[in-house]
């Protein structure tokens, strides 16, 4: 049976959409690189907490985002835990999420990861990617919309951009070389070279 997507996360999309419009006026681009349905997984570069609400703000389809396990505790667990999220251990290779991501893939849903694992690091410098994307959508033959977000989440700042590559499909056995394309890609959508 299809998984119905979570009641919190249809009611939070168009007020999240509208704030970011409000507030932060992002510009979106290559928004028609993400099908209106079919599995897909985003997978782009991690700068601030508020990623996962531009994602959101970004399309109209729901997104499954796989998102540290400390989302969990106390109060938060209520919101975290009715957005459609899964939860990931980033202290050892957490095989009971990806299962949970690929099942959503099975059922064609868009899963939303950053490969980065955390947003712990120098500004405008990304870190070495985990290989969870990668691995997900070889095992599933999902195709891969890569995003880059540049700029930042002051208010009123106008210089926040998202831009949607096309999809990539994962042909090479050597994973670690698809990691390394994937990395390369989203450089240079950061970049502005795409």
């Amino acid at each position: 049976m299809k998984k119905k997507d979570a009641l919190l996360y249809r009611f939070a999309r168009p007020i999240i959409t509208v704030l970011f419009k409000i507030f932060f006026t992002p510009k979106i681009i290559g928004r028609d690189n993400i099908p209106n349905s079919g599995r897909i997984i985003l997978a782009g570069n991690h700068t601030s907490n508020f990623d996962c609400l531009l994602l959101i703000s970004s399309t109209k389809r729901s997104i499954h985002f796989l998102a540290k396990k400390e989302l969990w505790k106390g109060p938060k667990k209520i919101i975290f835990g009715n957005m459609g999220l899964i939860p990931v251990d980033r202290t050892k290779k957490d095989h009971s999420s990806l299962e949970k991501a690929e099942a959503y893939l099975k059922e064609e849903q868009l899963i939303g990861i950053f490969p980065e694992g955390t947003t712990e690091k120098e500004k405008m410098k990304m870190l070495p990617f985990k290989m969870g994307a990668i691995k997900m959508a070889r095992d599933t033959n999902t195709e891969i919309i890569p995003f880059s977000i540049t700029g930042d989440y002051s208010l009123f700042s106008r210089n926040l951009k998202i831009v949607f590559g096309k999809p990539i499909s994962i042909i090479e056995n050597n994973l670690e070389r698809e990691k390394e394309k994937l990395e390369e890609t989203i450089k240079t959508l950061m970049r502005g070279d795409l």
